[in-house]
């Protein structure tokens, strides 16, 4: 029976079709899987998420988590998936077996992942911040911290979190003001708050450890004094068992508009002057270790978009099947026959523009997670250097683009519903609701933009930014023998001209110091960039399913067009891989050629958002002080 939450032949169809993840299982690393095993872990991930995971869904957004009296609850219906969580070894199934995970190529848990977030994305950045925390700890702690923390979060026994931001400071976290006093050369007295922290407390887990951005006493103002602190609600003993409380108390939650089951705390460390934490790694070091957990997120937020997308899509799309509205427009009201809305034009428009950004962005968010386990399992330096700049550069696109993108396609599922998506007899209106935030935390999107084009663009003198383009070149170029298809593969090749021609006027802007006036510019150049690469993922997707379509057709003597209506018809695989064609079509055709506007503006020059004086927005401004 189909899922309501992915498309499973989608997801077979990138896995082992379009990136051949069974070509991983040459390497070492993952030598002892087989595609059994991929597929029968994918089913399990399905399962528990149709069954368990979206069964809550509703629990938590219409009764979501409390905060009374410092105890944060979730509601009851969570505490078994959350325990399910960890019983199936969900929480480490991508980490190594020696530090208790299975062992899993990322490609694949990327797929579970999406699956779990289509089903109840805010129950699953519980397991999704313990294994941050945990891996902070894996890749930077000592022994003795492993092996008195370790086991405890990545078995999810015990939750994680994140304590990045302070109230006044936002991203800005050269800012940073919570306090280390050292005690000894390991702990140190913790003093300070953090606000907007996912699982920071909740009634499911006894014990939350924290990894904690403070300054320790006499360190350098700005990012480079900062260090991480492992802070737990509760101290842990030497046997490993909880100890006393560590003064760490939630002050309340924030009530959202959306993820209401996510309880986001306001933390305050060490009222009572009685807050240790242990420090983690080397001192000053800080900003560099939470990164890395920072990336995590990152990517698994562009995978948290992409499955509250692909649920939005799968939901419209059985209502269109199923809502009967207006008559044939061809007949021009002279039948009173209702049609399902799905025989609509613009209804059909509508959905295939999703159909083609989901599919879109799942390839992009799988291709990351393949570039993690090429870098992982390499051996070739030369071929994990080229992987893991693959990974840098995508990083920023599948977070913001995707969360664009998915908010998008949730906003459309609404408009396919019409009026009964803007209300709560359905859950369209929720998944919009919930995608929203994707776009905002782990930095806004407008900070991964900054990050693509300050950072990742001129990394290397344009190093990954190449190795992307050259990719890009050899599908067009692979591609580009099929004359059945060169109308597409023009299409993708002057896109792919474009986005090269734009990224090199900005960074003639950037070596010019004219950096404010090309940050103008970063946002709609992430765009470009995300379109480019999904024009690209769906070039690529397009010439497999037209052969193996073809194919099928000929198998079938299917010569004429009706007879190859029949064969999609009749035959599931015929019809999967028509799907994937008019949806690379769709993209390519009338998608992608807006790309062209874009940089147009973009290389327009015109400042005017700079040059406009703060009182001229509108009569609520002010002049700043001293002018």
């Amino acid at each position: 029976m189909a899922s309501s939450l992915v498309e499973k032949r989608d997801i077979d169809f990138i896995l082992y079709e379009q990136f051949d993840i069974l070509e991983l299982t040459k390497k070492e690393k993952f030598s002892y899987f087989s595609k059994d095993e991929f597929d029968m872990t994918i089913e399990q991930a399905l399962k528990f998420a149709e069954n368990d995971l979206a069964a809550v869904n509703q629990d938590g957004d219409r009764i979501g988590a409390k905060w009374d009296n410092g105890k944060v609850t979730v509601p009851a219906s969570f505490h078994g998936p959350l325990k399910t969580y960890g019983e199936a070894g969900w929480v480490s199934a991508a980490d190594d077996p020696d530090v208790g995970g299975q062992g899993l190529p990322m490609s694949v848990f990327t797929a579970c992942n999406e699956m779990f977030h289509a089903a109840n994305t805010a129950i699953n950045l519980y397991p999704g911040l313990a294994h941050g925390a945990g891996k902070l700890i894996e890749l930077y702690g000592t022994e003795e911290q492993k092996n008195k923390y370790l086991g405890k979060v990545y078995s999810f026994e015990w939750g994680g979190s994140m304590c990045l931001t302070e109230p006044g400071a936002g991203s800005d976290l050269a800012h940073v003001s919570t306090k280390a006093v050292r005690i000894d050369d390991k702990h140190y007295k913790i003093s300070g708050q953090k606000i907007f922290i996912t699982g920071g407390d909740y009634d499911a887990k006894p014990n939350i450890v924290h990894p904690v951005l403070a300054r320790r006493e006499g360190d350098p103002e700005g990012i480079k004094g900062i260090s991480i602190f492992i802070v737990p609600k509760h101290r842990v003993n030497d046997d490993g068992s909880i100890g006393a409380y560590n003064d760490v108390a939630c002050a309340g939650i924030e009530h959202k508009m959306g993820i209401k089951g996510s309880a986001t705390c306001q933390l305050s460390f060490g009222d009572n002057g009685d807050c240790v934490g242990e420090l983690l790694g080397q001192p000053c070091q800080g900003i560099e270790i939470m990164f890395h957990m920072m990336n995590e997120e990152r990517l698994n937020v562009g995978v948290q978009a992409l499955g509250i997308a692909s649920t939005a899509y799968l939901n419209a799309l059985k209502y269109a099947q199923e809502r009967l509205q207006g008559t044939d427009i061809r007949l021009k009201g002279k039948s009173t026959k209702l049609l399902n809305i799905i025989k609509h034009p613009d209804i059909r428009r509508g959905l295939l523009w999703m159909k083609a950004y989901v599919e879109g962005l799942r390839a992009l968010n799988y291709y990351a997670a393949f570039c993690m386990d090429l870098r992982n399992a390499e051996t070739d330096e030369n071929v994990a250097k080229t992987a893991n700049g693959f990974l840098e550069f995508l990083t920023p696109v599948c977070k913001a683009y995707s969360s664009d993108m998915a908010y998008d396609v949730c906003e459309q599922a609404i408009q396919i519903f019409g009026g009964y998506g803007f209300c709560g007899d359905y859950p369209v209106e929720q998944f919009a609701r919930d995608c929203k935030i994707t776009s905002l935390y782990e930095g806004t999107n407008g900070i991964q933009a900054i990050d693509l084009l300050g950072r990742k663009l001129p990394m290397g003198k344009g190093e990954f930014f190449k190795y992307i383009v050259g990719q890009m070149e050899k599908t067009i170029n692979e591609v580009g023998s099929d004359m059945a298809l060169k109308k597409y593969v023009d299409l993708t090749k002057k896109a792919k001209d474009n986005m090269v021609d734009c990224a090199q006027h900005l960074m003639g802007l950037m070596q010019q110091m004219q950096i404010p006036e090309a940050f103008l510019s970063a946002t709609p150049f992430l765009e470009v960039v995300g379109d480019t690469i999904l024009g690209w993922m769906h070039l690529w997707q397009l010439s497999i399913a037209h052969k193996k379509l073809s194919e099928i057709f000929e198998k079938a003597n299917a010569a004429t067009e009706d007879e190859k209506k029949a064969v999609i018809n009749d035959n599931r695989e015929a019809a999967f891989y028509s799907g994937k064609v008019h949806s690379a079509r769709f993209f390519i055709t009338k998608i992608l050629p807006l790309q062209e506007g874009k940089v147009n503006s973009i290389k327009d020059d015109d400042f005017a958002a700079l040059q406009i004086e703060e009182v001229a927005f509108s009569e609520l401004a002010v002049a700043p002080a001293g002018v």
